[in-house]
């Protein structure tokens, strides 16, 4: 026959289980919770960040730098690097540069390789170059978003002002 004093132990034994399986379930909703609220926050920031308008003017918003190649079109030696100086002082990412297929483009252009025009005129607009110069040719091997050949006008644009 069973003792009296164990048959009352056992629903404490019992009611122990309980509230630490409680208490560790509370735990592991109160984490999930944080973790929701913080993806929520981020994805929250990331949509606002987007929806700015193209002069930047929304809010404050995640910077993304645009990134660039610069080649020199005219022949002048260095010119690439000027070019590459004076964009990376106006906050672009410059990514590669070089020479041009060929050394005889007159009118500096600026390519967009992405899609985004908008991109594309932002950096014509910081190096003075017209938007009638600006063109896209978007291609999903280059890994970078604004091609500039620079022309034999180069001296007429802003990096030599």
């Amino acid at each position: 026959m069973k003792d009296k004093s164990q048959s009352k132990k056992l629903p404490d034994k019992i009611k122990e289980k309980t509230s630490s399986k409680n208490f560790i379930f509370n735990i592991i909703i109160v984490l999930l919770s944080v973790i929701i609220v913080y993806m929520g926050y981020s994805l929250y920031l990331k949509l606002d960040g987007a929806a700015g308008s193209a002069d930047g003017s929304k809010g404050k918003k995640v910077h993304r730098e645009i990134q660039v190649e610069v080649l020199n079109g005219c022949g002048i030696q260095g010119i690439a690097d000027k070019f590459t100086e004076f964009l990376r002082e106006n906050r672009f990412d410059v990514v590669q540069i070089g020479n041009y297929i060929s050394y005889d483009v007159e009118k500096t252009i600026v390519i967009d390789r992405t899609g985004n025009m908008l991109d594309a005129y932002k950096v014509a607009d910081v190096l003075g170059i017209s938007r009638k110069n600006v063109i896209q040719q978007i291609n999903e091997n280059y890994f970078l978003d604004v091609s500039v050949i620079v022309g034999k006008d180069f001296n007429n644009l802003k990096p030599y002002k």
